[in-house]
């Protein structure tokens, strides 16, 4: 018998806590005037959703830009509760922002293009947050999501998806690059943060992703918060 004589409130949430969580993986659960009630579990029907993970966002303009710059001991203790598994956070999916020289929230990210004629894969420090990540757990996700575009992808629209070759080749781009600068494989690639997606570009995007390699780097679509989507996929 647990005695809860004398012990403090936390301790008394603990017993409380281990009494009802012992119930429960019985199987059985106790509500008022000592009603129980059996759950039976059936998977006869299928299996539901498949867990992925728990993962951590570095984007929305600048979230994580001041940790490169803390002291080395303190930064890799955050860096080791954030990814090392089965300490702290054990991260296993991580998703940066694709920069886009574009105000963003909290900051602005610089583009791998600022313009079409030239790239650079050593601006920002996505590239180094990812690389931190897989040194401490080689098994994470990796996962790229532009908030923002430079100026010249929409040849002087507002839209990326006017030009959906112009717009798919840059975003590969970023990912030929993690690779080929970095040797991360970018497990994962998005559309646009939170705005509509465009069935063209999709399209356009995973045939330009297949045509140079790049055929297990899944697409995550929609971001603009709905299911639409998935009536389109059926048709």
């Amino acid at each position: 018998m647990l005695s809860t004589m004398n012990r403090p409130p936390t301790m008394l949430y603990a017993v409380v806590f281990a009494a009802i969580f012992s119930n429960a993986l019985a199987g059985v659960v106790w509500s008022k005037g000592s009603v129980s009630a059996t759950y039976d579990f059936d998977d006869s029907a299928g299996l539901g959703r498949k867990f992925d993970g728990i993962g951590g966002l570095s984007g929305g303009g600048a979230t994580s830009k001041l940790l490169v710059n803390y002291p080395e001991k303190q930064r890799n203790e955050i860096l080791d509760y954030l990814f090392k598994p089965n300490f702290g956070a054990s991260l296993q999916i991580l998703k940066v922002e694709i920069g886009g020289d574009a105000q963003s929230t909290d900051g602005t990210e610089a583009s791998h293009m600022h313009n079409s004629w030239e790239e650079n894969y050593e601006r920002g420090y996505e590239w180094w947050l990812m690389q931190e990540a897989k040194k401490r757990n080689p098994n994470i996700k990796l996962y790229g999501l532009p908030w923002g575009f430079p100026g010249w992808i929409g040849q002087g629209g507002s839209k990326p998806y006017n030009y959906p070759n112009i717009t798919a080749d840059y975003i590969v781009r970023w990912i030929n690059g993690a690779k080929v600068h970095y040797n991360l494989t970018i497990d994962f690639v998005g559309i646009w943060n939170e705005q509509p997606y465009d069935i063209t570009y999709i399209k356009t995007l995973r045939e330009t992703l297949d045509r140079r390699g790049f055929y297990s780097t899944r697409i995550v679509a929609s971001d603009d918060n709905g299911w639409s989507i998935s009536g389109d996929i059926l048709k």
